[in-house]
């Protein structure tokens, strides 16, 4: 047998990373209930997934070990906390040095206002989602901040209009 057709039936690694840990119906339930409610007792989740507490606890214990589970947070609102205007900017970097990228993905860390980054595909290399309490305090963003991030070469802005579907809960089979 040819040994690369073999090598593709196994994911590649990065260093320090672990193989996925393989999750079967009773764990898929267990983060079912978390991803809904994360502040559930062991006791409310073993009820609700048909488990005893110990074996439940332990799987719950197991998960968070594993790195399935990352953290647990309270969700906000984010215009009952003043901050009305969502914005996406893709964000082009100039590769002239070889250090761009890794500059700004560090600087992007320090700017609060940013609330996920992603290295995209195609024309630009960047999406950013970012809050702001006003179409203005995200102009004076853009102004005094983004557009001055390490590499920044062009930048887009799209500002939304409304949320049409939000969610946190991962799609998970099974």
């Amino acid at each position: 047998m040819d040994d690369t057709n073999k090598d593709s039936a196994f994911a590649v690694l990065a260093e320090g990373q672990r193989p996925p840990l393989r999750l079967d119906a009773l764990d898929i339930a267990i983060l079912r209930v978390l991803q809904d409610r994360a502040n559930s007792s062991i006791a409310d989740i073993s009820a609700i997934v048909g488990l005893s507490h110990t074996p439940c606890w332990k799987r719950v214990r197991r998960l968070h070990e594993a790195r399935v589970i990352t953290g647990q947070v309270s969700l906000l609102d984010p215009l009952a906390v003043g901050l009305g205007v969502t914005a996406f900017a893709h964000i082009r970097v100039d590769l002239g040095e070889a250090d761009s990228l890794e500059r700004f993905e560090a600087a992007v860390a320090d700017v609060p206002q940013i609330m996920e980054c992603y290295a995209v595909s195609g024309s630009w290399n960047f999406l950013l989602k970012i809050v702001a309490e006003s179409v203005e305090s995200y102009e004076r963003l853009l102004k005094k901040k983004l557009i001055h991030l390490p590499g920044v070469s062009s930048l887009e802005s799209t500002i939304a209009l409304s949320r049409v579907k939000h969610t946190t809960r991962l799609p998970l089979a099974g």
